[in-house]
């Protein structure tokens, strides 16, 4: 996972120049990122400011020579900000220009490399690296530029903006992170219990003889389907808001463009948020799955365990991941998006005969509807309310979108069937949907409860009680 750093964040400079650099900057700097010969950064946060950039105080001075600007300032947390792994480093950096507004609406985007293209260093320097949990393998660096050559990447003041582009696409990319280490748990936990030798079975009621697989015990298998339910219902749900981003993109009706545009971008904080919580559980499932085994570092269980933790933190904090959510992705257009996911929803229910699974399905009445309806009806009104109710709401959205993935998932299989192909997938697909209904999704209910009590639990206690 360090190593897809360089190219995740690579990427999405990528996407932010393509859409926004001038035609002289792309010229200049495109085609050796895409090639991988030069790699990129993200630099926004500074010492003094973490999420909250209207604080930032990088400043970038026209420079009358060259006829870009002279930045000046430092960042921390740099992914990939000093390396030998490629020619060069393009270092994408929010700073203020003269003159510029007070707040975020004051933040500009420039392009400064590590090198300049007469082979010359830029005055842009790692003053030290961050000694990190996890992720080991990737270079993270304080950054100090001093009087960096840059140039201005579109419009001034709109950098916030710009780098958001880069910020989504790393967002999506560390929910697949958090994906891709709760597979690999499952996979190393799946494969030890399989040959873990221990205790006798309890499967016809009395003590046999043994000793056998501890796959067999109920609490070791039950920890095993709870990540299998995660991490192919997760994978299910990445591939689906993946197709609609192409369609976003390269759909020939105009109407289906922006249908599947408005769906990434409300899912996007679902997918960061979701799968990077959820991943680190199946990965601490892991360790406990194996014991002393899983905490040392034979097996390597515990570095997917550190590794995994930073996804619920950088790219924006789950906490403000859920906070978009309810507070720009919700609202967007009236709540459009959602309302045509839950259309989606509904067409599949339709053919759902089990009652209690058509009603968890956005069904009238279902927790999360009742939820959808509490946070428009009141917490649209009361910030304090709805930041409250923010992160429990994430959780239930995602644990439902999972639900309507394996309902897709199983009909998929049934289709497969239908077609001649063998019934077995049909039935391992059947038990992990019947599987995931009974066992995960009841959690809504636990949110809805809490997402109903809203700010007073957390807001009635003064600073100093806590």
């Amino acid at each position: 996972i360090s190593l897809s750093m360089y190219a995740g964040l690579t990427n999405g400079a990528i996407e932010a120049l393509d859409h926004y650099a001038s035609d002289d900057l792309k010229a200049r700097y495109l085609e050796k990122l895409i090639s991988g010969a030069y790699t990129g950064t993200m630099c926004l946060t500074e010492a003094h400011c973490g999420s909250d950039l209207g604080l930032m105080k990088t400043k970038a001075i026209p420079d009358d020579k060259g006829g870009g600007y002279k930045v000046s300032g430092s960042k921390i947390w740099i992914t990939g900000g000093e390396h030998e792994l490629s020619e060069n480093i393009i270092h994408l950096v929010l700073a203020r220009l003269p003159g510029a507004p007070a707040g975020s609406k004051g933040i500009s985007l420039l392009l400064v490399p590590k090198f300049l293209e007469d082979g010359s260093r830029n005055t842009v320097f790692c003053t030290g690296l961050e000694h990190k949990m996890g992720i080991n393998g990737s270079a993270t660096c304080f950054i100090s530029l001093e009087e960096a050559q840059g140039w201005l990447i579109g419009e001034p003041h709109q950098g916030l903006k710009y780098m958001f582009v880069m910020m989504n696409s790393a967002r999506l990319m560390v929910g697949m992170q958090g994906l891709g280490l709760a597979e690999t748990a499952y996979q190393t936990s799946l494969h030890f219990a399989r040959e873990r030798r221990q205790g006798k079975s309890m499967g016809s009621g009395q003590f046999e003889s043994g000793p056998v697989s501890i796959v067999e015990h109920p609490d070791v298998r039950r920890m095993i389907l709870l990540q299998k339910v995660f991490t192919q219902g997760a994978r299910a749900f990445a591939y689906w808001v993946g197709m609609h981003h192409d369609l976003g993109q390269k759909a020939d009706d105009l109407e289906v463009r922006k249908r599947s545009t408005r769906l990434v971008e409300l899912m996007t904080p679902v997918v960061k948020s979701f799968l990077t919580d959820q991943g680190f559980i199946s990965c601490d499932q892991a360790v406990q799955l194996m014991g002393g085994a899983g905490y040392t570092k034979d097996w390597g269980v515990e570095q997917l365990l550190r590794d995994c933790r930073i996804a619920r933190i950088y790219e924006g904090t789950n906490g403000i991941q859920a906070l978009d959510l309810i507070g720009r992705k919700l609202p967007s257009n009236n709540g459009k998006a959602m309302f045509e996911f839950i259309e989606e929803v509904k067409q599949i229910a339709v053919e759902i005969e089990d009652p209690s699974r058509k009603e968890s399905l956005f069904e009238d009445g279902s927790s999360q509807q009742e939820a959808f309806a509490l946070l428009t009806r009141e917490g649209l009104q009361d910030k304090l309310q709805a930041a409250s109710a923010a992160t429990p709401f994430l959780r239930l959205f995602g644990l439902v979108i999972l639900a309507y993935m394996w309902e897709k998932l199983a009909h998929a299989a049934k289709r497969e069937v239908e077609s001649g192909k063998t019934g077995t997938l049909l039935t391992s697909k059947v038990k992990c949907r019947d599987f995931y209904f009974s066992q995960v999704l009841p959690e809504v209910k636990v949110l809805l409860c809490t997402i109903k009590q809203g700010k007073n639990p957390l807001m009635q206690f003064e600073a100093s009680e806590l």
